[in-house]
């Protein structure tokens, strides 16, 4: 969590005040939130992994290229995550939400009432609409953006641009903002559909917190 809000500040600030070498800071802080796991288990291929993108970001620092990757970042990061959502409302797969309301009551998915498989389901398919709704609008900002922007850096003159530091308040904070708030009202609203299921708000986090990796691990197979 602190590796992932040191990044999103200092791609903030790069991208604000327009300075390389924050942006280069950035991008070895995202090295390490991608490798984080496995360096702190001492995995020899991480470490190779790791040096080898670390290089990476000096190569592009060094060519005035930190931009792009921060720009890609909040797309790839946002599709990726509704990828997660909605690979699991095909045919033969039990949606996310569903998965995470079974481990967090303890019983097992076919037998969970009928009212909440059918609340998580939609909740699954509504984060994931959410989080493509977000990628594709961060895509667009980062065409937008000038100078520098996707579009501005393939040559080609954008309709209408904003700035750096407007994509960076919609991409790299906003957003997040964005999901926070959904978050909490969806918390909010399903504590009155079902009033028999109360679980306090920090509670319910420290309870999703606890899943823990092999959860996770299982749902990306």
């Amino acid at each position: 969590m602190a590796l992932a809000l040191a990044y999103a500040l200092l791609a903030h600030l790069a991208s604000a005040r327009d300075e390389p070498r924050l942006a280069f800071a950035a991008l070895l802080v995202l090295v390490a939130l991608l490798f984080v796991a496995p360096l702190l288990r001492l995995r020899p291929w991480a470490f190779a992994l790791a040096g080898a993108a670390a290089a990476g970001a000096w190569w592009l620092h060094a060519r005035g290229l930190d931009a792009l990757p921060l720009l890609l970042v909040p797309v790839v990061f946002v599709a990726l995550v509704a990828w997660m959502f909605a690979r699991t409302l095909r045919a033969g797969r039990v949606p996310l939400i569903t998965r995470i309301v079974s481990v967090l009551d303890g019983e097992p998915v076919d037998r969970l009432p009928a009212d909440v498989a059918s609340y998580a389901r939609r909740l699954t398919a509504a984060w994931a609409a959410l989080l493509a709704g977000l990628g594709l609008a961060n895509l667009v900002l980062a065409l937008l953006a000038s100078p520098g922007g996707l579009l501005a850096q393939a040559g080609i003159a954008p309709p209408w641009s904003i700035t750096h530091a407007q994509w960076s308040w919609c991409a790299n904070l906003l957003g997040y903002g964005v999901v926070g708030g959904f978050f909490v009202l969806e918390f909010l609203w399903r504590r009155r559909r079902f009033p028999d299921r109360q679980h306090g708000f920090v509670d319910f986090v420290r309870r999703l917190g606890g899943l823990g990796p092999a959860f996770w691990r299982d749902v990306l197979r």
